[in-house]
């Protein structure tokens, strides 16, 4: 009879720490981009604040594993990181535009800064803790993760009422619970009052914040990891397995694909409010969370969907979820009920391709290149496309797709992604040769 590992006892406790860890960074995400133009930030304002958190990436990427990762206990770094990032983010929410509409923008930036800095290392120390304190990776680490997903969900939903314009409500004196409800849900707010409330992203963000430095301090002690001899080139050996041409196919597959993720987070929440779509501004970020719902569904068929499709299948379908939502996005944005129902191909754009690009390394690329592969993967996904994404759209994008009359052109705007997924996809079909055969850990050209 075979033995089966028991449960490992912490498994909770890093359920909710990954939870509290992806709250921090939804809460505050999705309204940044329409709210930094909003509080009278110019494009090379808007610019500077939005690199701190993909720059932050690409330090981190070298940051948390040679420093970090040999020096500091986790749970003390969690703690200490998340205390001082926390306190950064909570100091945002009381940064507003003066008489003139212009909030300041050095302190701002300069918090920013350190917020990222401090916060990006942890979702690499996370992972960390979560690998050295369970016993079976395989059936645990699974379950871990999707206290992320999770958070990030919950993170959405206190804006409903947060985002509330609940001098309406007061006017209105509904009568009894059910009504007190239907007029709040109605009653956006808007203007400058909802500038002034969407400082409750990051109010609520560092709160959040405060609270893992805390609870942090209860996690398993993690000591600091030794050095191993070849680490400290990284991120040189990193970039060396682009000379394997599957990496390389799917390292600009995955350019492209980031570039069309972070337009996505970029746009969708100005779209949904606009005058083309009309969903209340308290509820934009409720709607978006349902794509993060359907991440977690997904997930649980990926190891199937693979299994019957195989490696190039099923990133092709993945990619082409980011075609078809912005095709529907471009062409009947008139459809609120269809503006919620599509953010459910959310789910399958990230786990059929960038969850699967993890997998596939994690299955098919050589022991010695293994780390360095997901490394490079993870500094695309989090840094260059990002950083690709938003140079672009602020720059360029934003300026071409307005009209005269100020409004967004977003039929022809969301084209450009829609025409760059059709682009990834026939760059996958033609050029990328997934092994078919051959032992774990072989990549086959």
């Amino acid at each position: 009879m075979t033995d089966t590992p028991a449960k490992s006892p912490h498994v909770t406790k890093l359920f909710c720490m990954m939870v509290l860890e992806f709250f921090i960074w939804g809460a505050w995400l999705p309204k940044i981009f329409g709210y930094l133009p909003a509080i009278g930030f110019s494009p090379n304002e808007q610019l500077a604040i939005l690199l701190a958190f993909p720059v932050s990436a690409i330090v981190g990427m070298i940051f948390s594993n040679q420093f970090c990762d040999r020096h500091f206990a986790a749970e003390k770094f969690m703690a200490f990181s998340h205390l001082v990032s926390g306190l950064a983010i909570l100091a945002l929410g009381f940064i507003g535009p003066d008489a003139t509409g212009k909030a300041a923008f050095w302190p701002f930036f300069a918090l920013m800064c350190v917020h990222c800095v401090l916060y990006v290392p942890t979702m690499s120390i996370a992972n960390t803790l979560a690998f050295a304190n369970i016993r079976d990776a395989a059936k645990e680490y699974g379950f871990v993760r999707m206290g992320g997903t999770i958070g990030w969900i919950l993170a959405a939903w206190p804006f409903i009422f947060l985002l509330v314009d609940w001098d309406k409500v007061a006017t209105a004196h509904p009568h009894g619970f059910v009504a007190w409800l239907d007029v709040a849900f109605a009653s956006p707010l808007e203007g400058q009052k909802l500038v002034d409330g969407t400082r409750w992203t990051y109010l609520v963000s560092g709160i959040a914040s405060l609270f893992l430095a805390a609870f942090s301090l209860t996690l398993p002690h993690t000591p600091p990891k030794k050095a191993v001899a070849g680490e400290s080139s990284a991120l040189v050996k990193a970039f060396g397995v682009l000379r394997h041409p599957v990496i390389l196919v799917l390292w600009i597959v995955t350019m492209i694909d980031s570039f069309i993720h972070n337009t996505y987070f970029f746009h969708t929440d100005s779209f949904l409010k606009s005058a083309s779509v009309g969903i209340p501004a308290n509820w934009t970020q409720a709607v978006m969370s349902v794509g993060q719902i359907a991440e977690i569904l997904t997930m649980l068929v990926l190891g199937a969907t693979l299994k019957k499709l195989g490696w190039k299948v099923t990133m092709i379908i993945g990619i082409a979820g980011h075609a078809l939502r912005f095709l529907v996005y471009a062409l009947v944005p008139q459809y609120q009920w269809l503006m919620v129902t599509v953010q459910l191909i959310h789910g399958i754009c990230y786990a059929f391709y960038f969850a699967t690009i993890y997998i596939y390394v994690e299955k098919n690329c050589p022991t010695d290149i293994r780390t360095s592969a997901q490394g490079l993967f993870n500094l695309m996904i989090f840094g260059l496309g990002d950083i690709l994404a938003k140079f672009y759209w602020i720059y360029f994008g934003n300026a071409k797709y307005t009209l005269a009359s100020g409004t967004m052109d977003w039929r022809h705007l969301f084209m450009l992604p829609a025409g760059l997924a059709v682009l990834a996809m026939l760059i996958l079909a033609l050029f990328f040769r997934p092994p078919t055969h051959g032992p774990e850990g072989e990549v086959k050209h």
